[in-house]
């Protein structure tokens, strides 16, 4: 613990979580606020985090400058990374394909999603979670509202995982950060992908989300072909990896709570309250930047402009002083203001989707196996600063 505080590194949840906890645990009643040798500074308290994230006016998501020269910009044009008031101009722009009403009309298309993707491992008593379910569905959804060809889930995949490395190398607390060839070889391909598919959709357009982007006008103005690009980017990857990310979770989350488990068996109606449950304890977001827009003081520490916040909200949400006894995994915890999808003007728009897509398929995997459980090694987690989820989850189901 020690000398990870001293090397300025904090611990990722490659092992499911424990360290990182722990040593989340340690800054909030020892530093809860601290400035790392990098100088950005780090805020472990609700109350910090929250205060940070509702004043986009000092503390700034527009972390574009950061963005390497020589590849594609992904952040330019996202919504998480754009500041009001363009931020609620974008946002316009997609929000009605997000509305809970529009949001329940996709609910049969989830089950029939989910239930092909079940049949195809109907015959085996053992499987791999991620691959057969939990990338596979919201993947599918996301492209079809998209309007972008599901055969092309494995470049999806291959791009995803280029992401969660530049996310990871961005998440360092820094103002500047490098990728590898390798990812911005991916970040160009998938920058070629999703401009070529725009500009079909100028020439025929239809009603799916990609015509809405590339017919888009802001203040009179289209979008860059960079904003198109991380705009698009952005809702490929932010509606599949964080419901990717949360049933995977949710499903270790039964298994290391068993009479919570056979509870939401026997009392489906707490199916929701247990996925905000596992959103507080295991978000797939831990933390978020954000860039000092003026010199400000945050607790004992004086913040330049030009300085990096570093908010969590993983350590948020289990502050002691916002959520009561937040070590027990509580079905039953009412109010639970987790800050899994954020807070303020970038609570995360697909929210909605999220929580139906991991409603349905945990609805649908409780009614067809009696029996659930991690096999062999069990899960492999992502190893990489920011993100909590696994990686992999080889599965032994016992049919219902």
């Amino acid at each position: 613990m020690t000398d990870n505080l001293l090397a300025g590194q904090p611990p990722t949840t490659a092992d499911g979580g424990t360290q990182l906890l722990a040593w989340l645990r340690e800054m909030r009643r020892n530093q809860p606020i601290w400035q790392e040798p990098s100088g950005a500074v780090h805020l472990f308290r609700h109350a910090d985090v929250t205060a940070v994230l509702a004043d986009p006016a000092t503390f700034s998501s527009d972390v574009s400058q950061a963005a390497p020269d020589d590849v594609p910009n992904f952040v330019e044009g996202s919504l998480a990374a754009t500041d009001p008031p363009r931020h609620r101009k974008l946002r316009r722009i997609v929000s009605e394909a997000f509305t809970p009403k529009t949001v329940a009309s996709l609910e049969p298309r989830i089950v029939e999603l989910t239930n092909e993707l079940l049949d195809a491992v109907a015959d085996r008593d053992e499987w791999e979670f991620v691959d057969a379910l939990s990338n596979p569905l919201p993947v599918t959804v996301i492209a079809e509202l998209l309007g972008i060809p599901v055969a092309d889930q494995p470049k999806f995949r291959r791009w995803a995982e280029a992401a969660i490395t530049a996310t990871n190398d961005a998440q360092v607390g820094e103002a500047e950060f490098h990728i590898s060839d390798w990812v911005a070889e991916q970040l160009r391909e998938m920058q070629e992908y999703l401009l070529a598919h725009a500009k079909r959709r100028l020439e025929e357009p239809t009603g799916d989300l990609m015509t809405r982007l590339a017919t888009a006008e802001v203040d009179g103005v289209k979008l860059t072909d960079n904003e198109l690009f991380s705009f698009a980017a952005d809702l490929l990857f932010a509606g599949h990896i964080t419901t990717t990310m949360l049933l995977g979770n949710s499903l270790v989350s039964l298994h290391e709570h068993p009479d919570v488990a056979a509870e939401v068996r026997a009392d489906r109606t707490l199916v929701p309250s247990f996925i905000e449950e596992v959103l507080r304890v295991r978000p797939p977001i831990t933390l978020t930047n954000r860039l000092v827009r003026k010199d400000t003081h945050l607790g004992g520490v004086d913040v330049p402009t030009g300085g990096m916040v570093v908010a969590w909200m993983l350590s948020a949400n289990y502050d002691e002083d916002k959520i009561p006894a937040p070590e027990a995994f509580d079905v039953h915890r009412d109010p639970n203001p987790h800050l899994a999808f954020g807070h303020g003007i970038h609570f995360c728009i697909g929210a909605p989707l999220g929580r139906l897509e991991t409603r349905i398929a945990l609805n649908i995997l409780l009614n067809r196996y009696q029996g659930i459980r991690p096999s062999g090694d069990g899960p492999t987690y992502h190893d990489a600063g920011g993100l909590f989820g696994v990686a992999k989850l080889p599965l032994v189901v016992t049919p219902a």
